[in-house]
């Protein structure tokens, strides 16, 4: 279900920091697409992303293939819920999408952001850890960063990529290591064929 930013969540996300001063992304572009997806625990569950509204019928394609496909997801809430730290959201191996990080955090908000602007989305990131420059380590931990197929993995041509690619987004969309992460493109534009 595609539905507007209420009141209640826009005032979460002001007080938690998730959206702030510069962000290139308001409420009025971002939309809450609530998913069923299938569970670590073999279940179905339902979860939040917060994305562009140029993306959210995408988005809602995309997993209705990975719910059919019954690819487990661990959680899927938008990033208010954990304080607006992109930290806390990973080593919760949380999946998100919007998420207009605070200066300190990796790829801090900018026009460009393929995150900031709601058009990338981050999915089981303790399964597809990402390599961080700044410390030559894997956030948010080293534990899964072999490409070997495992629950919630993500490689190249399987389920999760083909469901993305079908729809025209891109796995891993910089020079690094990024095992979580689709985009639409960076710099970040209109998503092509939207309304």
């Amino acid at each position: 279900m595609i539905s507007t930013i209420t009141p209640a969540q826009w005032q979460r996300m002001l007080a938690e920091g998730a959206w702030h001063d510069g962000c290139p992304a308001g409420r009025d572009e971002l939309r809450r697409v609530t998913l069923t997806h299938w569970g670590f625990d073999g279940k179905p569950h339902r979860g939040t992303l917060v994305v562009n509204a140029d993306v959210a019928d995408s988005v809602t394609r995309i997993f209705a293939r990975l719910l059919a496909e019954r690819f487990p997801i661990r959680r899927m809430k938008p990033i208010e819920e954990y304080g607006g730290n992109d930290d806390a959201s990973m080593r919760a191996d949380n999946s998100s999408a919007f998420n207009c990080r605070r200066p300190g955090q990796a790829n801090a908000p900018s026009a460009q952001s393929p995150h900031a602007n709601g058009r990338a989305v981050d999915l089981n990131p303790m399964e597809n850890p990402w390599k961080d420059l700044r410390c030559s380590c894997w956030q948010p931990s080293s534990s899964q960063q072999a490409r070997t197929p495992g629950p919630g993995k993500i490689l190249e041509g399987d389920a999760v990529w083909r469901a993305f690619r079908a729809e025209g987004w891109i796995w891993q969309d910089i020079k690094t290591p990024d095992y979580q992460h689709f985009d639409t493109g960076f710099p970040s534009v209109p998503f092509p064929g939207s309304q």
